[in-house]
């Protein structure tokens, strides 16, 4: 059996892995259909999806001067047995402006300087294509990266040479200055006469064909009376599956790495333990019900990582790269916030979807009105497409996103001293060791009435629930599973044994929670009372969450609000474990 190939990890570039002979998901059988598709492209995924390795595959197979390591780049590969016309006909330029910082006041001199950098090396790279002195009068144009850029474009047109721009992360820095310096700074830099978009009009006359990727649509809008000739692929269904991993192709992985290391699970186990942390993207409308929805790569990589180390999943379904996502999500919400943002937010992390429209492009000036921002959240993987009838469903993918979305919540709730972590860890420690829920529970209780005016009530039960997912969603003990669907309707909150964190864990739980006005009598405290305990009892007898549960018992608790207050809290029924 030939040697174990190792898992990419890390790897951001093609040739890389193709040297080292990493294990490679094949995507080349998309290059027929990109050619197909238009000669200038424009493609938006989020983070951890493959896209650097993509593009640097690109550059491999239409790079003219590659073409020597064509065995070594393809063997094995779709494209190796079906190559298109194009195949090393281009002199390729590739950007990756991530690599560019996003400090505004020395933005030009970074932009020149590494533009400058990559033309040099391209000018060295095709050398024996031009005169004898075409390096000496490229580095003679230095640092001025517009200049050498269309002395580029005359002597290859001159010579009969076509250009293929690769541009990967073009809004990485626009974005950042959005992000951390505001609006105006954005603007100074994409408008008027701004370096960037100066120098995104030039790419139009120089390339036969260019591709661009990025994270979100403000940048391309911006400068779209400069570049305004590409075509969006973001929504076209052929392209939904193109970066991603299909659950195909993690079986693929799942079986090859199963003849070298030993897995206590079956692929299918595997699978449905993946599954809610990693999958569900849908990135067209049209594909809804025709194509599998997509694993997150990189996460993808970092479950197998440890299946193939220790023959066991992780402990801990998150990896450290996700803080970048949620530091991300942080910024968004707090650009020039409003009521109505943070009323998008409440709905989504209280309901995992809302209905809306998916914005092609738009101005940076744009940016806070809450239908962009519901856009933004989706470019950037914190929403994906579930339904498409007239506009959008946009839910939240999977575990991964949701615990983003909670630990935003809770550090808002934090910023102000809600509630003592220390004491509540302590409870929550109580709960899963012990089955005593009443001191976490009466600690969240009574923060939430004190603090109420960090949010108004309009609300109502929502308001409740978004304080106290903020608080139990991460909680180690517990796999949090707000509005668990079960025997024909959905529990406020179950908690599920998380015994991938301890097997100590001896408790699970189903709350319903319940809300009424100030103003509310009696008789209606009554029925809400006895819906939120008759509920309580059909979930619990469910198959489902017996099953979840892992043979601990189940406490449920019902939790009856008026206003602010607690009104009424009590164990309601308890189903002795089994185990």
């Amino acid at each position: 059996m030939e040697e174990m190939k190792l898992l990419p990890n890390g790897k951001s570039n093609y040739a890389d892995i193709r040297n080292d002979d990493r294990y490679l998901v094949d995507k080349t059988m998309y290059l027929p259909l990109l050619e197909r598709a238009a000669d200038y492209l424009f493609l938006i995924r989020p983070r951890r999806f493959g896209k650097s390795v993509f593009l640097t595959m690109l550059y491999q197979y239409y790079d003219m001067a590659a073409q020597k390591n064509w065995d070594a780049m393809f063997k094995g590969t779709w494209i190796y047995d079906h190559p298109t016309a194009h195949r090393g006909q281009y002199q390729v330029i590739h950007f990756n402006f991530s690599l560019v910082g996003s400090d505004l006041d020395n933005f030009k001199e970074d932009v020149n300087k590494y533009c400058s950098n990559i033309l040099v090396a391209f000018a060295e790279r095709y050398r024996d294509y031009y005169d004898p002195d075409f390096v000496d009068k490229m580095n003679a144009k230095a640092p001025d990266a517009c200049d050498q850029l269309n002395y580029i474009g005359i002597q290859a047109r001159e010579r009969g040479h076509k250009l293929y721009l690769i541009l990967d992360e073009y809004d990485n820095f626009t974005n950042n200055v959005l992000n951390q310096q505001g609006e105006e700074a954005y603007h100074q830099l994409t408008h008027s006469t701004g370096f960037y978009r100066d120098m995104f009009k030039i790419f139009k006359d120089i390339f036969k064909r260019v591709i661009m990727m990025g994270i979100s649509p403000v940048t391309l809008d911006d400068l779209t009376s400069g570049y305004n000739i590409a075509t969006n692929i973001c929504t076209d269904p052929r392209f939904n599956m193109m970066l991603g991993i299909s659950e195909d192709e993690v079986r693929n992985m799942i079986e090859y790495y199963r003849q070298y290391c030993h897995f206590k699970q079956t692929t299918d186990e595997i699978i449905e333990d993946m599954r809610p942390w990693y999958d569900n993207y849908c990135f067209s409308g049209d594909a809804i019900g025709k194509q599998p929805k997509m694993f997150n790569t990189e996460m993808t990589l970092y479950y197998m990582q440890n299946m193939i180390d220790f023959g066991v999943p992780p402990k801990a379904m998150l990896c450290e790269n996700t803080k970048m996502d949620y530091v991300k999500l942080r910024n968004l919400v707090r650009i020039d916030g409003d009521a109505e943002r943070y009323d998008v937010l409440d709905e989504v992390i209280t309901n995992g979807k809302i209905r809306g429209t998916i914005e092609r492009s738009f101005p940076a000036e744009r940016i806070c009105e809450p239908d962009k921002f519901l856009s933004l959240l989706y470019y950037y993987g914190m929403l994906t497409i579930t339904d498409c009838d007239g506009d959008y469903e946009l839910s939240i993918p999977n575990n991964n996103v949701r615990m983003q979305y909670y630990k935003y919540l809770r550090d808002e709730y934090q910023s102000h001293k809600c509630v003592a972590m220390t004491k509540f860890n302590a409870a929550i420690d109580n709960m899963a060791l012990n089955g005593m829920w009443q001191g976490a529970m009466e600690m969240l209780a009574t923060a939430y009435k004190e603090k109420a005016s960090l949010r108004n009530l309009i609300r109502g039960e929502a308001n409740i629930q978004g304080f106290f997912i903020g608080y139990l969603s991460l909680c180690e003990w517990f796999t949090f599973l707000p509005e668990f669907e079960t025997n024909g309707g959905y529990c406020d909150f179950f908690l599920m044994p998380n015994l991938r964190y301890s097997a100590r864990t001896k408790h699970a739980y189903i709350f319903e929670l319940k809300y009424m006005k100030e103003k509310a009598r009696a008789p209606q405290a009554k029925k809400l009372w006895q819906e939120a305990v008759d509920q309580a009892h059909q979930y619990a007898a469910s198959e489902r969450v017996i099953n979840l549960a892992q043979g601990r018992e189940i406490h449920c608790i019902a939790m009856l609000f008026k206003g602010l207050k607690l009104q009424r809290m009590e164990e309601v029924l308890a189903v002795p474990g089994q185990g």
